[in-house]
Order: C-alpha cells, then sequence, then structure tokens
C-alpha cells in the first residue's frame, strides 16, 4: 500500500472513530447507558470492519471427526488351534483362558483439585478467547495469570487473525491455534463433529489420555469454554461408547451476566447434561457462513500431553 493510500484510509479510520465517540457521548444520556455504551461499541466495530477489515489470511480447515464402532478397545487372547495328539507328541499344557472385558463402571476425571486456581475471568467483553487461550497456556507453564499477560496476548491479536476465521476479525478457534502455538504449546487443531456426544466423547478420550484440557466452542461459537474434565458410565479409554454426562468447565465469562444465556458459574463448575445442551450448541454465526463448520460442534483438542 502506497503511503498515500494509507494516509487516507487512517483518515477514514479516525473520522468512523470520531463518529463512534459522538454516538457513544449521545448514549450516555439514555437511561440504560451500558446496554446503550455496548450497543455503539458494536456499531464502532461494524465502521472500523468497514474500513479496515481483518486479512484474508489462510488457515487450516476444523478436522471433521467421523464416529468410530461402538465397541471394546481392549483385545481378546487369540484362540489356541486344536489339532489331535500324535504317538510322541509333548503332552499341551493348560489352553489360555481369554483376557476378561474390562469391567463398565462410571467415572469422574477432573485435573484441576483447585480450579480457581488456574482460573482468570476475560478482562474485556470480547476476549474469552483471550482469556480461554490464556488458561489452556497457563496449565502447560507457558503463561501467568495476570491481567498484564492477558493485555499483552490481546495486543497480538493481529498476528493471528484472519477473516476466514472470524469474518468479525479478532479471535476464532484457528486464532486459539496459532497462539497457543507462538507461546510453545504444539499440537491444538479445531475439530469438528456432527453431534455432542460425540465431541463430548472426543474430548473425554482426549483429557483422559493425554493430561491436557480441551477448548469448546459454545454459545453457537460465540464463547468459549476450557473443559478440564468430565463425568462418564464408562472408562472413554476403553469403551468407544462411553456416554459422557457432563464436563468439568472454566468459564473466562465468570462473574458476568449474559442477557442471553444468563449468569455464569464459577471456576470448575460441572455442567450437566442440561447445561450442555443449553450452552454447547452447534457453530451457527450471524455474521456470514462458515463452510468447515455450520451445523457442527467445534472444539480445540490437544494432540500431545500436558508439559511439565
Amino acid at each position: 500500500m502506497t503511503p498515500v493510500r494509507r494516509r487516507v484510509r487512517r483518515r477514514h479510520l479516525v473520522l468512523a472513530s470520531l463518529l463512534a465517540l459522538l454516538l457513544l457521548a449521545a448514549g450516555a444520556l439514555v437511561a440504560n447507558a451500558w446496554e446503550s455504551r455496548d450497543k455503539l461499541e458494536n456499531l464502532a466495530r461494524k465502521v472500523e470492519l468497514l474500513v479496515n477489515p481483518p486479512p484474508d489470511r489462510a488457515i487450516a480447515a476444523a478436522v471433521r471427526v467421523t464416529p468410530e464402532p461402538t465397541e471394546v478397545e481392549t483385545p481378546t487372547a487369540a484362540p489356541t488351534p486344536v489339532r489331535s495328539l500324535l504317538p510322541g507328541d509333548p503332552t499341551p499344557g493348560p489352553t489360555p483362558s481369554p483376557t476378561p472385558k474390562p469391567e463398565r463402571v462410571k467415572v469422574d476425571v477432573n485435573l484441576l483439585r483447585n480450579p480457581e486456581r488456574a482460573f482468570i475471568s476475560q478482562d474485556h467483553k470480547d476476549w474469552c478467547a483471550v482469556a480461554g487461550t490464556q488458561m489452556v497456556l497457563a496449565m502447560h507453564g507457558k503463561a501467568d495469570l495476570s491481567v498484564g499477560f492477558q493485555r499483552r496476548l490481546a495486543d497480538r491479536t493481529g498476528e493471528w487473525e484472519s477473516k476466514r476465521d472470524s469474518l468479525n476479525g479478532g479471535w476464532g478457534p484457528a486464532a486459539m491455534v496459532a497462539a497457543l502455538e507462538a507461546y510453545g504449546v504444539e499440537g491444538y487443531e479445531v475439530r469438528a463433529y456432527e453431534t455432542r456426544t460425540h465431541a463430548l466423547r472426543d474430548a473425554a478420550r482426549i483429557i483422559a489420555e493425554l493430561h491436557a484440557p480441551v477448548i469448546l466452542l459454545a454459545w453457537r461459537g460465540a464463547h468459549t469454554w476450557v473443559m478440564t474434565g468430565f463425568r462418564a458410565d464408562a472408562d472413554p479409554l476403553l469403551f468407544r461408547d462411553a456416554k459422557v454426562s457432563g464436563a468439568y468447565v472454566l468459564d473466562p465469562w465468570y462473574p458476568r451476566v449474559s442477557s442471553i444465556w444468563g449468569p455464569s458459574d464459577p471456576a470448575g463448575t460441572y455442567q450437566d447434561a442440561d447445561e450442555m445442551r443449553r450452552n454447547f450448541l452447534a457453530w451457527r454465526r450471524p455474521e456470514g457462513r462458515y463452510p468447515d463448520r455450520d451445523g457442527l460442534f467445534i472444539t480445540v483438542v490437544p494432540t500431545r500431553a500436558l508439559d511439565g
């Protein structure tokens, strides 16, 4: 971009910002000033996107995961071939017994004994992905849980944002993966599932196997939850059909109250099946289409064990 075009674009951005500030000042006269401020901030963001849209960076498509056959993972012993004894053959020993199938028992798994020590609230209403990423980094020993670090992380948004990841700019699930990699946590990937049941079962299996947290895209893709544990009717490492009844979650929105989704819950709250059905919904964003996510349940999962 030439210097002249940059100056023109900057001038437009300044004028748009001044317009937004004037609207914000006028909105302060309204009875419900907080709600008016939020609406005007959203308007200012839309104006900014028109003037300075996010870059059209290439990102990795979500990995589409299909369900596996529901069978027990543990193999049984191969049967011993039977033949007739001939003169001089040694007397055979006892036939090995098949390996018994594992017992199906309920499990309750949580990576965190003191979840409040692994939690930080989002410092800005739009920073749920930033705070969620920060908590995952902290669990991997790559970040602290200070507001200062969260702000520094948010300041790097421009390095990772892409129109393909978020049509509104800012953070989408691919930006979370890029941020994790930038701070030394490699191996996370965006996954997409046709059903909530399959998404939660796979997340539970990964937590049990790798002892690392999973990120859930809640509220139809508008919000970030960090899943640190689960309850299920069987061990998902042994039973592919294990039914996950709920998840332990760090919700960076806490202690706020959403006008749509209601009050948030403290760190480590167990979200049962009803709460998962209410909050963990298939991706559907009002700003436009996402071909590899629309109508699917989206997670950001590790493929390597927790560091440290």
